[in-house]
């Protein structure tokens, strides 16, 4: 069950970064950005001296959201140097 729910909030953060970035790219793409860029985001967290994702919270989902923008910031700065 709780590899569920971190599936459905890794999909919502993808959702709401790709909302955020103007960026449309699929459900099964939201859902592996939002797990990706929580990974992301703990790691630009802790970095700051904070906490990363810490459960089922609001302050995960911000974590992960900030994550996955960055994430879609990234892949647009590849594309664009091709």
């Amino acid at each position: 069950m709780d590899i569920l729910l971190w599936i459905v909030l890794g999909g919502l953060a993808g959702w709401i970064a790709s909302l955020i970035m103007k960026s449309d790219q699929g459900i099964v793409t939201d859902v592996v950005l939002g797990i990706v860029g929580a990974i992301i985001g703990g790691f630009i967290m802790s970095f700051l001296g904070q906490a990363g994702v810490t459960g089922l919270n609001i302050y995960s989902l911000v974590v992960a959201v900030v994550g996955s923008v960055v994430l879609i910031a990234l892949g647009r700065m590849m594309y664009r140097v091709r």
